[in-house]
């Protein structure tokens, strides 16, 4: 009999190059240690709505996510339902955004700001 180990799930966050390049576009003129936070709140079309802020305040229970000098702030309260996700920004027809691809979103609305689990 073989007996199969499962990993456990991935408490990762990633930045793409081009998240990374426009937040730090962003808190140029912001003061020093700005950081774009990242939350997940109940609400939305499709039940969970990602929530993006600008601070300089920090607390102990977020995880830390820094590439090319450009820092984000996840709340780990919200990791179960981001976990293996990647910050993206796209400029495209449709405008400028930053984008989340979440591996655990069963279904996103329209505009990729809430989705569902």
């Amino acid at each position: 009999m073989t007996a199969t180990i499962e990993a456990p799930i991935a408490t990762t966050f990633s930045l793409s190059a081009s998240a990374a390049k426009r937040i730090l576009r962003i808190t140029a003129d912001e003061p020093a240690g700005t950081a774009l936070r990242i939350t997940v709140k109940g609400g939305g079309c499709q039940g969970f709505s990602y929530g993006f802020d600008l601070t300089a305040e920090r607390t102990a229970d977020e995880l830390v996510v820094e590439r090319d000098g450009a820092t984000v702030l996840v709340d780990t309260a919200a990791l179960d339902l981001i976990a293996g996700s990647e910050l993206d920004f796209v400029d495209n027809l449709i405008g400028q955004s930053f984008q989340i691809t979440n591996p655990n979103a069963a279904s996103t609305c329209g505009c990729g700001t809430s989705f569902s689990v």
